[in-house]
């Protein structure tokens, strides 16, 4: 599984969400809308992915099946998100990463 051109968009921060990514799997799917979390205990981010709400019910618009997809997803998000962090000081009053 080939994950690539994984973009990340900041938002101002609400509860845990931080931000949105999208990633292309082996260069034939485009996933988009996957939220950014950070750990309720700090240590660390969660993803979820999009859900659409009809009345009452949620429906998973997508997911990762496989255990392995899923990881392979986390690992090329976190280390985009990493990098971003390393490379730009977040600011939470201001979504947008500015450069050091």
């Amino acid at each position: 599984m080939k994950v690539s051109e994984v973009n990340i968009t900041f938002i101002k921060p609400k509860d845990s969400l931080i931000g949105f990514a999208s990633v292309v799997l082996d260069d034939a799917i485009y996933l988009s809308s996957i939220g950014i979390h950070t750990r309720l205990d700090g240590g660390g981010y969660r993803l979820t992915f999009p859900l659409k709400k009809s009345g009452q019910q949620q429906f998973q618009i997508f997911h990762p099946i496989r255990k392995d997809v899923g990881a392979a997803i986390e690992r090329a998000i976190f280390d985009k998100l990493k990098d971003v962090m390393n490379h730009a000081r977040y600011d939470r009053a201001n979504p947008e990463p500015t450069a050091i």
